[in-house]
């Protein structure tokens, strides 16, 4: 059992990991969404601005 978990051990950091394959999120003036979606969009790119200097 313990060589099955093992495989899944992750290596590196967090913030690394999410800024390999993190990107901004853009939005046009044409897209239209909820306020929730709008601060979930906001959310994602800010966190990326601070791990990942964007």
């Amino acid at each position: 059992m313990a060589t099955l978990l093992s495989a899944c051990a992750m290596t590196g950091r967090v913030t690394d990991s999410f800024c390999v394959v993190g990107r901004p999120i853009y939005i046009s003036k044409q897209d239209t969404f909820s306020d929730g979606t709008a601060r979930q969009i906001l959310d994602h790119n800010e966190v990326g601005k601070s791990l990942c200097s964007w």
